[in-house]
């Protein structure tokens, strides 16, 4: 409704992940936020989700009456005052399907067995005997991106779900998903998800 209004033209926005993009290619002049929990863009509030809603809720009282009367009203609500990261800790994040690149699902599935180890270009590329620049080539063809953020991918979904359903420390969960140590696997946890490991459990953990 804001976008048919024009009220969105020019201005930061954002709504729930499943839309993000059919509201970018809709309205091309809102500059639209995909992983933002709640955008405040010249009085214009837009959120994502339901419980988003609540943020951007307690982001208003905070701004016009203090972060006081915010975290008090939080309280009452039995609400968090304010979440960190945004929406792509959210986003499903389902093995991705392979049919259409059926000529590479084996070593899809390989690396998924594997993603503990070091694997390299060279190394997948002498799997499908090719030389490596045109192994990288036909699988960005294929697949869409480069093996190593795919296989960065599969990492961060593996570190999710131990952290889900794990007590592994999260040394131990770097490790299990192929990134080493904790400070990698915090890095990618940043830059993909906006959150830290140990944040992404409290908030997610299956009891």
């Amino acid at each position: 409704m804001l976008g048919e209004a024009g009220l969105l033209d020019g201005r930061r926005c954002t709504t729930h992940w499943q839309y993000a993009e059919d509201l970018a290619r809709r309205f091309p002049l809102a500059n639209v936020a995909l992983n933002a929990l709640y955008m405040d863009d010249d009085r214009v509030l837009t959120s994502a989700g339901t419980a988003a809603g609540i943020d951007a809720c307690l982001h208003l009282v905070r701004k016009v009456h203090g972060s006081g009367t915010a975290t008090a009203l939080a309280r009452r609500m039995v609400v968090p005052p304010h979440r960190d990261g945004g929406q792509a800790q959210y986003v499903e994040a389902p093995i991705p399907a392979t049919a259409e690149a059926c000529s590479l699902e084996p070593l899809l599935a390989w690396m998924i067995e594997h993603l503990d180890r070091p694997i390299t270009v060279d190394d997948l590329a002498a799997r499908e005997h090719m030389a490596p620049r045109t192994f990288a080539r036909r699988f960005r063809a294929e697949i869409g991106v480069t093996p190593h953020d795919w296989l960065t991918g599969q990492r961060v979904l593996l570190a999710r779900r131990l952290l889900e359903d794990t007590d592994l420390g999260i040394d131990s969960v770097a490790s299990h998903a192929g990134f080493g140590d904790a400070a990698t696997l915090r890095h990618h946890f940043a830059r993909r998800l906006g959150a830290t490991p140990n944040g992404y459990r409290t908030t997610f953990r299956t009891r």
